[in-house]
């Protein structure tokens, strides 16, 4: 793999940022890694981060390029900060930067497939927020989407009385604005989705503190009749899991096979 540190100037967000982005190598003289490209532009996995991360911390803290050298599968992780992938109420554009100049971007500095049958997204607790919720935003965009241990009912935590949001997290994302039955709601893009949504893919660990969000989020979408994948099993919110999951990620993700596999 190729990994690359890109800093760049964002117009949406009107500043500087970065993003760390793996790119598929069809070297194999590696030791103990095995590289594989497909014979066009590669497929893409968007790659989002939690809370209190950046577009480094997928790759200091899991292995996940080692992971996805075989599969001639490129990862993009993108800075987000503390936005929920949102434009601020009290910040930045971060929705509009991550759903409209990304991937415009990203498509100009690399070669990467543009194809709703090779794009993805996946994320970790604020970051599997933001892959359901632009996912279900714009399911043309994408073939799969995957959430693991995401606060898929955000919106209900506002004031949840066992488990609140920080008003210091909530206030300089949403300010005043009523969330729920917005497009902000993951519960409520589930309860008006279309037919033709990409697969989904939602995992947490029984031990969680998001894990009533998340059984809320499959019984919705069981109860519409939304086909998705659960993993519910044990393990808290934290690396260990995270790095075990994403793998089942990738094994679940419908991705073509690239030369030379």
């Amino acid at each position: 793999m190729a990994l690359i540190r890109c800093d760049f100037h964002s117009e949406a967000l009107g500043m500087g940022t970065s993003m760390t982005v793996l790119l598929p190598d069809p070297a194999g003289s590696g030791i103990g890694l095995a590289g594989s490209a497909p014979a066009g532009d590669p497929p893409v996995l968007y790659l989002l981060h939690g809370l209190s991360d950046d577009d480094t911390v997928w790759t200091r803290r899991t292995s996940v390029e080692r992971y996805v050298a075989p599969l001639g599968l490129a990862v993009v992780m993108p800075q987000a900060g503390r936005s929920f992938y949102t434009d601020e109420e009290h910040g930045n554009r971060y929705w509009t930067f991550l759903s409209a100049e990304l991937p415009e971007l990203c498509r100009s500095f690399f070669r990467l497939s543009d194809r709703r049958e090779d794009t993805f997204v996946a994320g970790l607790s604020m970051g599997g927020y933001g892959a359901v919720k632009w996912a279900l935003r714009e399911p043309g965009r994408f073939a799969a989407a995957a959430s693991l241990s995401g606060a898929l009912d955000f919106a209900r935590r506002r004031d949840h009385p066992t488990s609140p949001v920080d008003p210091a997290v909530w206030h300089p994302v949403f300010g005043d604005r009523h969330v729920p039955g917005s497009d902000d709601d993951t519960m409520a893009l589930l309860e008006r989705a279309g037919d033709d949504l990409p697969a989904l893919y939602v995992a947490c660990g029984t031990e969680d503190f998001l894990f009533d969000d998340n059984t809320r989020f499959v019984e919705t979408a069981r109860g519409r009749g939304v086909p998705l994948t659960v993993d519910f099993s044990p393990g808290a919110h934290d690396w260990a899991y995270w790095d075990a999951k994403i793998r089942d990620v990738l094994a679940w993700l419908p991705l073509r096979t690239p030369s030379g596999a």
